[in-house]
């Protein structure tokens, strides 16, 4: 019974530690943030597309207030806030026109990119109007772009933002799973909701090897997205939608706020 009571005891105390370094990193961050500045990078999983409420000032990038960078602003108070995210952005557009709001001051940073390298919309066009074996196929092409092109990609947007913002906690975030397999769903075939669920795995174990390889940190959405997944019955993604195309497999308002943010958060 002592030795139970002393490894509940320790335990306690164990976790008691953990949380309160855990707590203080996230602290720090939200200190280097409040003294330099956040600077809110990437594609549309960073502007908020699908979560509506854009800014006009934004245009075509379709930045949005229900974004994880502008709820993580809006909770925190840093001293700037500088919002460069852009739908559609590839990691040479992010190089080409997003970085200039980044300093030697620049306290924190977060980002977004890749999917549209690899060649999502083409990827989810394909397999939703196209067979079963072209979607696959489809899909083959871009696993290969990842493993073997998209590594050197990541490598350039990381140096540049690491150069440029040498003293910045820099947080890369990856993408959701985009089906619930095994559910009752009219839509896609079951293969290639598996086959786009692998891929995106594939996406986010790559990207994870180079943030990791650069100092950065990766913070990964499955978990958070994991039940609400399209065909789970309550999905924080947006599924196909014809009246506004671009919006299709982007994260909801709650897909930001209940996915995106709480990941940012805990990578802090």
């Amino acid at each position: 019974m002592r030795r139970s009571r002393l490894s509940v005891y320790l335990g306690s105390i164990l976790l008691a530690v953990a949380t309160a370094f855990t707590g203080a990193a996230a602290a720090h961050a939200s200190q280097q943030a409040a003294v330099g500045g956040y600077v809110a990078l990437g594609d549309s999983y960073s502007s908020g597309v699908g979560a509506g409420s854009y800014l006009s000032s934004s245009g075509d990038c379709k930045r949005s207030t229900k974004a994880y960078p502008y709820l993580w602003e809006a909770a925190n108070s840093p001293s700037s806030f500088d919002f460069t995210a852009c739908s559609g952005a590839r990691t040479d557009e992010v190089l080409a026109s997003q970085l200039g709001p980044l300093s030697s001051s620049t306290g924190l940073v977060s980002l977004s990119v890749g999917g549209n390298d690899a060649g999502f919309a083409d990827v989810m066009t394909t397999c939703v109007l196209q067979s079963e074996s072209t979607c696959l196929s489809r899909i083959n092409t871009a696993r290969s772009y990842v493993t073997s092109t998209l590594p050197g990609k990541l490598d350039n947007v990381y140096s540049a933002i690491r150069n440029r913002a040498p003293n910045a906690k820099v947080v890369v975030l990856g993408y959701p799973r985009f089906y619930k397999l095994g559910a009752t769903c009219v839509g896609l075939s079951e293969n290639k909701r598996a086959a786009i669920n692998d891929a995106a795995d594939l996406l986010n174990s790559t990207t994870a090897q180079r943030v990791n390889a650069h100092g950065f940190t990766f913070a990964d959405v499955r978990s958070p997205f994991t039940g609400h997944e399209i065909c789970s019955g309550s999905s924080w993604l947006h599924s196909v939608n014809w009246t506004n195309i671009g919006e299709s497999y982007h994260p909801k308002a709650a897909g930001q706020s209940g996915g995106y943010l709480p990941a940012f958060n805990n990578a802090l």
